[in-house]
């Protein structure tokens, strides 16, 4: 099998909303909210509408984060805030997925970064409510930094894995049909000598759904 079936059938995979992998369960979730009725062609969402099916959905099945401390907040991006778990070999984030047209698409990011960076794999755990705005609340390892990341050494690891530079820090794997983005010094950390990527933006280009 290639990469991108291999890739497809990770977005398109069905999980029960009390299983662990809640990422694939919330995008079954959307996908399904898409059909307008039996026999009916799938209509697309807007956010907004998405948004709004999300919430009815996380209030139906408890799915609110609870456990937010804003004290142990550590660092903030364009896209999210970072605070230190619970447990201090992890991070959560609070992400508004405003680097998205779509919810769904942010939630096909999560699962094909988790499909190529295992190691540093998000774990849906809830959303939470910022004022109007709805974040999800994803949990991932800490990664220590021991040393600046090589942008090269990036680069060169990308490519041997397919992904040829675009421009600046942005990526494209042609057989596979995706897009990988803002990959600057903050989104990839070096720990002894190891590259560790902790945010991606992943995109899916209309090759990508061709079989």
């Amino acid at each position: 099998m290639n990469l991108k079936y291999e890739l497809q059938n990770v977005i398109s995979g069905i999980s029960d909303p009390t299983a662990e992998n809640l990422i694939q369960a919330a995008a079954h979730y959307l996908r399904e909210s898409q059909k307008a009725g039996r026999n009916a062609e799938k209509t697309k969402l807007t956010k907004e509408q998405e948004t709004e099916k999300l919430t009815d959905w996380i209030n139906a099945n408890q799915f609110w984060f609870t456990d937010h401390d804003e004290s142990r907040f550590i660092a903030r991006g364009a896209e999210q805030k970072v605070y230190l778990y619970t447990d201090d070999r992890y991070v959560y984030k609070l992400n508004g997925s405003i680097f998205y047209e779509y919810w769904l698409d942010y939630f096909h990011s999560l699962l094909i970064h988790n499909y190529f960076f295992p190691q540093t794999s998000y774990q849906l755990i809830g959303f939470f409510r910022d004022n109007n705005d709805l974040l999800a609340v994803v949990k991932q390892p800490y990664i220590s930094i021991t040393q600046p990341t090589d942008i090269s050494s990036v680069r060169q690891f990308l490519n041997e894995n397919g992904f040829l530079l675009k421009k600046n820090n942005d990526y494209f794997n042609i057989d596979a049909g995706i897009i990988l983005e803002d990959l600057h010094d903050e989104n990839v950390l070096t720990q002894n000598d190891v590259l560790f990527f902790i945010d991606t933006v992943f995109y899916l280009t209309e090759s990508f759904f061709e079989k």
